[in-house]
């Protein structure tokens, strides 16, 4: 029996415990209590013990593209970025996907819900020891991008695939995929990923075929004549099984629909701002009882894999869009970026909480020479003085998958370098 205790143990579901303690036996939580009632065991001073987040929109094969394309358009960034990886071969698509595993780790994150264009995703979750759903990636106008984009990419990676990294599918976006995949992709029986209402020019195409995305037509899929969430609704498409990512442009009708359909959306709010496509109406989808979570999305579009700077930009946007002071509050915050992310990807029942019988998957965050200390509130703490630099462990199973100043995965770290310097030194070229 392993026990970890810090000045305050934070469940999520259940009141903060102070000088609580969490015990752990065979990768799942034992008990929570006092460190009275459990013991001391391994203590950590001017700390908090919580769960560890759930970042249900990730790409980790982008870790190393942060700062590429920064104040263009969606649509030319968008573009940018495709250009730009293929580039890259498969071990290099690795050698960024372990990187992002582990900045997912040092971060206090163990689960993604990672969208894959490769697949490489599957295979460093599985080495690095983080929890997953893996979305493959898909994208064309007919049922074949099955063939072409998921089979080849599941066939590479099936060895990575267990009860802790599972399989899913991301038919990538309305824009780039037909209705007839997106029902291809829903006939597997998998988990399913995509793009919704992320930008004002992706609705215009979509509506009406003109717009600045007229400049990609040859790129993009024939435009269904309304939204992506009204034509997906429409063909039956859209259930429990979704989880569509960003919904910043989703207007009162489709809100209704996503909340009917028991769609999860994932929020992310930093990816948004940055590429100018909005604020997502956090407090309505949140109203309208839809499964909310908050997410990361990847450095392509956000600095960081840092759920700390998520929830407290989620926290600014709501409370700057609603005009109020308690549009959304720290442990609600904190909440969307644990429990909720596990509800989004139908994984509540197996992790983000601390609560028996759950997986040990647990994050250890340092509050030590903050301004938040003497402790007044533990979750207020948490979430405004939060970062991965505070992170001291990070569990996953009950399993220690990273340490403040332990191992410095200096090798991995070279490895996704060396790729960053080949999109690079391609774009000096192409320039």
């Amino acid at each position: 029996m392993r026990v970890l205790a810090a000045d305050w143990v934070v469940p999520v579901e259940g009141p903060p415990i102070r000088d609580g303690a969490v015990a752990i036996s065979d990768g799942r939580i034992a008990a929570v209590a006092t460190a009275a009632e459990l013991g001391e065991g391994e203590r950590f001073p001017d700390s908090v013990i919580l769960p560890g987040f759930v970042n249900a929109h990730s790409h980790l094969e982008y870790a190393v593209y942060a700062g590429f394309g920064d104040g263009l358009p969606f649509g030319p960034w968008l573009m940018l970025h495709v250009e730009r990886k293929r580039q890259l071969g498969i071990e290099e698509m690795e050698a960024i996907a372990r990187l992002g595993a582990l900045e997912c780790l040092r971060s206090g994150i163990t689960t993604v819900g990672d969208a894959s264009f490769t697949g490489a995703a599957a295979t460093a979750c599985a080495e690095l020891g983080l929890r997953a759903v893996i979305y493959l990636e898909v994208f064309g106008a007919d049922g074949t991008g099955l063939e072409t984009w998921f089979e080849p990419n599941r066939a590479r990676v099936e060895e990575a695939f267990s009860t802790r990294v599972r399989l899913g599918v991301s038919p990538h976006a309305p824009y780039s995929c037909s209705l007839d995949l997106y029902r291809a992709c829903g006939e597997l029986g998998l988990p399913v990923a995509t793009h919704l209402a992320e930008s004002e020019a992706e609705t215009e195409w979509l509506r009406t075929g003109s717009g600045p995305w007229r400049a990609f037509s040859d790129l993009l899929v024939e435009p269904p004549g309304t939204t992506g969430i009204r034509a997906l609704a429409e063909a039956g498409l859209l259930g429990s099984h979704v989880i569509a990512a960003h919904c910043v442009q989703a207007d009162a009708e489709e809100i209704a629909l996503l909340a009917a359909m028991d769609v999860a959306v994932a929020h992310c709010p930093r990816s948004n701002a940055l590429l100018g496509c909005g604020v997502a109406p956090l407090a309505a989808l949140r109203e309208a009882g839809v499964r909310v979570c908050i997410a990361t999305d990847s450095p392509a579009s956000t600095p960081s894999f840092d759920m700390f700077e998520e929830m407290r930009a989620a926290i600014a946007g709501a409370r700057a869009r609603e005009r109020r002071p308690d549009a959304l509050t720290a442990a609600e915050a904190l909440e969307l970026a644990t429990l909720g992310g596990a509800r989004a990807l139908g994984l509540e029942h197996e992790t983000g909480s601390i609560a028996p019988g759950k997986q040990a998957d647990i994050t250890v965050l340092s509050l030590a020479d903050s301004p938040f200390l003497p402790w007044e509130d533990p979750v207020t703490a948490t979430v405004l003085g939060g970062s991965p630099d505070r992170v001291l462990a990070t569990l996953v199973s009950g399993e220690t998958r990273f340490r403040r100043g332990g191992e410095t995965w200096l090798e991995l770290i070279d490895a996704a370098r060396s790729a960053r310097s080949r999109l690079l030194s391609h774009a000096a070229q192409t320039s």
